[in-house]
């Protein structure tokens, strides 16, 4: 293979790729190909599950799996594998590729949508969550929902219902949350349906925006046949007929129908749901490098045994869980006791609770459940971090959102290992979130303390994620712009990840077109960024972004801020906040983002020139859009809009402040932006508005005067053009005078301040302090030469001189073509041309004179735009052209250089319009001249149209064969044109038919050819045929086009008129810029002007300065001040438009609706509170009452006996509510720090299948009588262990744990362990303490290192067996030195009723040069790459261990006075 063939075999590779990636997009757009893809993807990855072994049930002709003998296949019904065996569900079901799948259409009104699919109960989660968001394109939720509770319809109080509906959904708007149910028509998942169709209506939508998952058993669903298509149905027409099986509800937008094999059996998808949310909760949130997962939150209505159950598994992995109390069953009884302590919630309290909330199911509970449903609550109650309890009558959780947020919130804040890890969690929670009120009230708050670099991480997440409210929250909170930004890879990434927009299409080609670019490299550098900014801006404006000065691979070219580069950057001297805010800005208006971008604005110290350059450079991107994005485009319009507005709004408010202050922004050169000025910004952005402020205009002004004062009238300047010692005497007033008498009324003015306060006051330096600076600010008056110049160079009478000289050449012109064109050229028609030649030569200086720096070609561009440049050129080239044939001998060619000459004379003359456009009253009608001007040349277009029609007709009906080219052209369009102007044709009728008028066979040069005659010698051509065709033009022509046309002007008038000030002002720059720049000598004395030029600026280099007035440098110091007043006057603007909006109409009726709102909310609440408030005094009076009834009757029983017993017992009369008495007649006052082993109690034993007899808080002590317990017997290895007799020999000291035998521990009775703890300073200051451990797993979990010890063995020999010969060699000398920590009962989950840990822990510290550090460290490399490797890890609450190893550590710290 050549080398080219291998140079070319990358290129065809990619251009292979690029088609095969553009073709599978074409395909994607189909709908048809992409069902076939979905079900293709189904088929080889979903399953269902059927039964294969048909065996009768009770009733007659139902298979043991619940479903017909008609839906099973002819090998379930005549096995042969299965002959003579049992039923077994797990052996009898098999799995196939599933047949139900596809869209599901509900009808009705809006003609709901979802989809569904039929899976097996053992399907792999992941292949769940990789259907739902690849195949279904579901976005990666935000915060899982999981909505439980109530299968069965119930009641729940209005107020309630709404608060949940309400709250749910604007929690899952706002988050971008999943909300995952049991996906059926009843109980909650029918609240959580009527919530999204609540939603959909009000918002507008047919589909909802929010994602609702139903993970449904299948075999209990209604009307299922209807789902079932083995290719899958698009869409399957699902019918809601009630009946003894579930439907499914219409308001869920995606099924998961979980299929076991089996049918109408209830909880077969319970353990796929679990699975799955656990799946989802180890999935990244939104930016994968922070490490946050996303959240799981549970919220419970109503519920019974089994959401009891689910919420209990949903505690035990950690997931918070919101309780709505008020909706009844185990959410109330779980709500009356979430804020007891756990030894208050008995098993008589909780039967007394499940009696008042289950009403009638009550009876049908067992004692052994109640006993189990109790130990599960106070389980679920010790851990109040995942526990939050709504009540509706509690200002605080006044929402249902609010609630289940801060519930997970509290969950991540009580992460006692996480520590500050924690607070980073919950802030990119809230990010993602996109919940502002809940940073608010949550995580910004007098506690945590966070510094920009924490933020940082929350700062780029909310930018990318388009939060501008969290943006300006952080900010707001400590976020360093200048520190964000000030890493180049930060910028880069937030380009990297642009949304999908017209700039970011335009970068990703301009990469592509890169040639430097490596193949396949998809990042976009800064340096094309700046390219393609530039190309926006405009060439005249220097790259924003340049090279790095370090070396960088082609891949990744690192571009640095112009503040960080070298000498010959453009923005060297500019300051990192400004820098920050100005990328932060750019970053926002390229992807039009007007929220954010507005926040950017706000942070630019250079905001009037940020605004014009944003303004510039959406026009630009609107203007290349086309109409490909004719949307987006108009959006980029009104921003564009919108910033020339908000510049205009902070110069004006400048400018009422100090005039002269915002003139010098208008021309200073803004560093941010391309070294560019504010006033060049709006010329190039085309903001007419701005340019026509009055500040900008004044501006202009005194640079059309130069020095001479604007305030002298036209009559005097022109009377000292013509007497100019009359500048001398005081006639004209220059600018310079002016200033100098500001001057002196400012001096009077301090001075007469100091004299009053510093009046008898004999401290001459503080007077001398207050002179110093007006001495050093004295103007001096212009000389006698100045003044001369000064009025000369004024572009004013620059203007003037130009406009005589122009009359003065065109009086010449005319006399030449008139009086004297001679065949030798005169004196006279000698200076017309040194005068033309002195307008070439100025048109050349126009050309090359570089304003802007833009260069010289795109100097031309410009040059070749303006019409008057286009007539200047034309008009010489037939200057030229008529002199040319002028000069030579032919009297032919004499002439038509006179010709040439003549039609130049109307170009020239056409020219002098030009001047007016100074005028104020002239200036803005030239404007509606050319308008109408482009106007009538569309309307020539349309009327040609029907002068060639008509007249081509009329000659070929009534001439025959006409040669004659000039005569075509007469016939054809010459005489129809004159017909519109009233030149009625007299040869269309017989009756003026004149033969002597016409030549009958075009002989005659001079004459018509005659028409068509017949023997009368009369034209042949039907007269009513032409009448009619000439009525018919005459009426299109002449009544209907030039009524449009009139309408065209009157249109055209009106618009320009409405804006021809604005537009006139906008356009004098241009002609104040020609004549500022012009040599100071009319035509055609300014042929010396040019001479000069050329000596100083092509022989002698000098640089030009006549941009002075356009653009200024200013120093450093004095840039930082103007820089902050401006920024100043940028604040009182946004607090003026903000005070301008709260006063506005609208916002007040708004407000005025916010409020009636709010108040009649609060009065219903309040209403509500009140009732409930009321029936439970009433309840309370009434058992009062009949207490005291009671109490009454034994006092009248007691003194009938005469002291003898009574036959009732004394009420016991108290104020307490029953369940108080309840919970304080157990007598456990104990704390929860002081509960008896939890851990030994836990329902599942580790390791196996056992579950443990539940254990309830009271009943754990041997000596409370628990008759009902009955535990079971677990030992792994079959021994006599399990003898009872020998059980009984051994008791756990702590109490009853809910199992017996020795479990998976190594013998009865307790079992010995010690821990050895090592620890050192890592510090020479001795502030961070750590202590020697074992990694253990993937959890990132440590321990301790110990061993199994014997009863009876000595300490020593236990280290040796646990810590190794040598290394017990070397710390034997030092176990003096040690100190036990701890000694004792274990509570730990492998703990028995007969069999439990007891451990001893010893500390012993090193020394950082002892052998022993030295070894420990020896050990520490060498097990680096093994499974379970040792470390050093940091004492503190940090270390992830197990409870009593924490509690160790924490006294260990207390002994090295360390902070735990």
């Amino acid at each position: 293979m050549s080398m080219d063939e291998a140079a070319m075999e990358p290129i065809l590779e990619q251009t292979r790729t690029v088609s095969a990636v553009e073709g599978a997009r074409y395909l994607s757009l189909s709908p048809s190909f992409q069902r076939c893809f979905l079900a293709s993807w189904i088929k080889d990855n979903i399953t269902k599950k059927e039964c294969c072994f048909y065996v009768e049930d009770a009733r007659e002709g139902i298979c043991k799996c619940g479903y017909p003998k008609t839906k099973h296949c002819d090998e379930a019904i005549k096995p042969e594998d299965y002959v003579g065996e049992q039923w077994d569900k797990d052996r009898h079901v098999r799995e196939m590729p599933t047949d139900a799948f596809g869209d599901i259409s509900f009808g009705g009104l809006g003609q709901k949508t979802g989809k569904y699919v039929r899976v097996s109960s053992d399907t792999c989660e992941s292949l769940c969550y990789k259907l739902m968001t690849e195949q279904w394109k579901l976005r990666s939720p935000n915060l899982l929902i999981s909505v439980t509770g109530g299968a069965k319809n119930f009641y729940m109080k209005n107020h309630l219902k709404d608060k949940f509906r309400r709250g749910l959904i604007k929690v899952a708007q706002t988050t971008g949350a999943w909300i995952l149910t049991g996906g059926t028509h009843a109980g909650v998942m029918k609240h959580v349906g009527m919530a999204v169709r609540d939603y959909s209506l009000s918002s507008g939508l047919m589909e909802g925006q929010i994602v609702v998952i139903g993970v449904a058993p299948w075999g209990v669903i209604h009307n299922s046949d209807s789902l079932i298509h083995p290719e899958g149905c698009f869409p399957a027409h699902y019918s809601l007929d009630e009946g003894r099986l579930s439907c499914l509800d219409i308001n869920h937008t995606h099924f998961l129908l979980v299929d076991d094999g089996t049918h109408g059996h209830y909880g077969v998808e319970i353990e796929l749901r679990t699975c799955l949310e656990r799946h989802i909760s180890q999935q990244s949130l939104g930016n994968k490098e922070s490490g946050v997962k996303i959240p799981v939150v549970c919220v419970v209505l109503n519920g019974g045994p089994g959401t009891l159950n689910t919420i209990y598994n949903s505690v035990l992995n950690n997931t918070p869980c919101v309780m709505l109390e008020g909706s009844g069953r185990v959410a109330d009884v779980i709500a009356q006791v979430a804020a007891l302590p756990v030894s208050k919630v008995t098993l008589l309290l909780i039967s007394k609770l499940l009696k008042r909330f289950f009403v009638q199911e009550y009876k049908s509970f067992t004692e052994v459940q109640v006993i189990e449903w109790t130990k599960k609550i106070q389980d679920i109650i010790r851990m109040p971090h995942l526990l939050t309890v709504f009540r509706i009558d509690e200002d605080k959780n006044c929402d249902v959102d609010v609630a289940i947020l801060q519930a997970l919130l509290k969950a991540s804040r009580s992460d006692e290992h996480a520590g500050r890890q924690s607070w980073k969690r919950q802030l990119e929670l809230a990010v993602a979130w996109n919940r502002v009120d809940i940073a608010q009230s949550e995580i910004f708050t007098e506690e945590s303390q966070w510094t920009s670099c924490d933020l940082h991480p929350a700062m780029f997440s909310a930018l990318v994620g388009d939060k501008p409210e969290f943006v300006r929250l952080l900010l707001e909170n400590g976020v360093h712009l200048p520190k964000f930004m000030e890493e180049e890879e930060t910028l880069c990434k937030l380009y990297a990840k642009l949304p999908s927009c017209f700039f970011k299409r335009k970068l990703e080609k301009r990469a592509q077109d890169d040639k430097t670019r490596t193949p396949g490299s998809k990042k976009n550098s800064l340096s094309h960024m700046s390219e393609e900014v530039r190309h926006l801006l405009g060439s005249f404006t220097q790259p924003l972004y340049v090279s790095s000065r370090y070396k960088t691979t082609k891949d990744d070219a690192s571009v640095t801020v112009l503040s960080k580069g070298s000498k010959d950057q453009p923005c060297s001297d500019d300051d990192p906040t400004a820098l920050a805010g100005r990328d932060l800005f750019l970053w926002a208006v390229v992807q039009n983002n007007r929220a954010l971008a507005e926040i950017g604005w706000e942070q630019c110290r250079d905001c009037i020139a940020a605004a014009l350059a944003a303004s510039k450079i959406l026009r630009k991107l609107a203007q290349e859009s086309g109409e490909d994005d004719s949307e987006e485009a108009e959006e980029m319009r009104e921003l564009a809009n919108h910033y020339e507005k908000q510049a205009i709004g902070v110069f004006s408010e400048c400018h009422s402040w100090d005039a002269q202050r915002a003139q010098r922004l208008l021309i200073r050169v803004s560093p941010s932006w391309g070294r560019s000025t504010c006033l060049w910004l709006a010329l190039k952005a085309d903001d007419k508005s701005f340019v026509a402020h009055s500040g900008v205009q004044a501006l202009l002004t005194q640079i059309w005067c130069g020095e001479l004062s604007v305030e002298n009238p036209h009559w005097k300047i022109l009377l000292c053009m013509i007497f100019f010692p009359l500048i001398y005497t005081g006639f004209l007033i220059f600018r310079r005078d002016e200033d100098i008498q500001r001057e002196k009324e400012r001096e009077k003015q301090p001075q007469l301040a100091a004299d009053t306060v510093f009046a008898g006051n004999s401290d001459a330096k503080i007077k001398r302090h207050l002179r110093v600076p007006l001495q050093k600010s004295e103007l001096k008056p212009l000389n006698c030469s100045s003044r001369l110049m000064s009025f000369f160079t004024s572009p004013q009478v620059k203007f003037y001189w130009n406009i005589a000289s122009y009359f003065g050449f065109l009086w010449l012109f005319a006399v030449v073509l008139m009086i004297d064109f001679q065949k030798y050229p005169s004196w006279r028609e000698l200076l017309l041309y040194v005068w033309l030649t002195s307008l070439v030569c100025e048109e050349v200086r126009q050309l090359y004179h570089d304003f802007d720096g833009s260069g010289f070609q795109k100097k031309a561009k410009m040059y070749i735009k303006d019409l008057w440049n286009i007539l200047d050129v034309l008009s010489i080239t037939l200057f030229i052209c008529g002199v040319v044939c002028r000069l030579q001998a032919s009297r032919t060619v004499l002439y038509v250089g006179k010709v040439l000459l003549c039609i130049d004379f109307i170009i020239f003359s056409l020219r002098l319009m030009a001047i007016f456009t100074i005028s104020r009253n002239l200036g803005p009608k030239i404007i509606i001249v050319r308008r109408m001007m482009m106007d009538l040349f569309f309307f020539m277009f349309l009327l040609s149209i029907w002068v060639v029609a008509y007249g081509v007709a009329k000659q070929g009906i009534m001439i025959e064969n006409e040669e004659r080219l000039n005569w075509i052209v007469r016939g054809a369009v010459y005489d129809p044109y004159l017909i519109i102007f009233g030149n009625f044709p007299t040869n269309i009728d017989n009756t003026q038919f004149d033969q002597s008028s016409c030549s009958v066979n075009g002989t005659d040069p001079l004459m018509p050819k005659c028409p068509v005659l017949n023997s009368d010698n009369l034209p042949m051509f039907p007269e009513w045929l032409t009448i009619i065709m000439l009525c018919v033009y005459l009426l299109f022509a002449n009544i209907l086009l030039l009524n449009l046309l009139i309408a065209i002007f009157n249109y055209t008038f009106q618009e320009v008129q409405d804006n021809s000030d604005t537009i006139w002002k906008f356009q004098r720059y241009e002609l104040i810029k020609e004549y500022h720049s012009r040599p100071a000598l009319p035509p055609p004395f300014i042929l010396l002007s040019h001479l000069i030029l050329f000596i100083r600026g092509v022989l002698l280099r000098y640089p030009s300065d006549r941009h002075i007035h356009f653009r200024q440098k200013l120093e450093k110091a004095e840039e930082e001040e103007l820089l902050s007043w401006e920024a100043y006057m940028k604040d009182n603007y946004l607090a003026s438009t903000r005070q301008d909006q709260s006063q506005s109409m609208e916002h007040r009726i708004q407000d005025t609706a916010e409020n009636v709102g709010a108040m009649s909310e609060l009065l219903e609440r309040e209403q509500e509170m009140v009732s409930a408030t009321m029936a439970k005094r009433l309840t309370k009076l009434e058992e009062q009452v009949s207490e005291s009834a009671k109490a009454l009757r034994w006092i009248i029983d007691a003194l009938k006996s005469q002291g003898c017993k009574s036959k009732m017992q004394p009420p016991l009369m108290t104020g307490k509510s029953s369940d108080r008495d309840d919970g304080e007649s157990s007598g456990q006052d104990t704390d929860d720090e002081s509960a008896p082993h939890t851990f030994a109690r836990q329902l599942q034993y580790p390791g196996s299948n056992v579950k443990r007899f539940p254990v309830p808080e009271e009943k754990v002590s041997w000596e409370v009588n628990f008759t009902p317990y009955l535990p079971p017997v677990y030992n792994p290895q079959e021994s006599s262990d399990s003898d009872t007799s020998v059980l009984d020999k051994y008791r756990n000291p702590e109490g009853r744990t809910g199992i017996r035998g020795k479990g998976t521990l190594k013998s009865l009775g307790p079992n010995h362990i010690l821990h050895p703890i090592f620890t050192r300073w890592r510090d020479a200051e001795r502030k961070v303490l750590e202590f020697f451990s074992v990694c253990k797993d993937v959890e990132k979990s440590v321990a301790l290192p110990g061993g199994p010890a014997e009863p009876d063995e000595p300490l020593p020999q236990t280290l040796e067996r646990i810590l190794g010969k040598k290394l017990h060699d070397k710390t034997k000398s030092e176990l003096k030195a040690g100190e036990q920590v701890y000694k004792g009962y274990v509570d730990d989950s492998r703990n028995t009723d007969n069999a439990w840990l007891e451990t001893t822990i010893i500390t012993l510290h090193c020394d950082k040069h002892t052998s022993l550090m030295a070894e420990l460290n020896c050990i520490v490399e060498s097990s680096a790459s093994s499974d379970q490797p040792f470390k050093w890890w940091e004492v503190s609450n940090t270390a992830c261990v197990c409870p009593y190893q924490r509690e160790a550590l924490r006294d260990v710290a207390q002994l090295h006075n360390v902070h735990f």
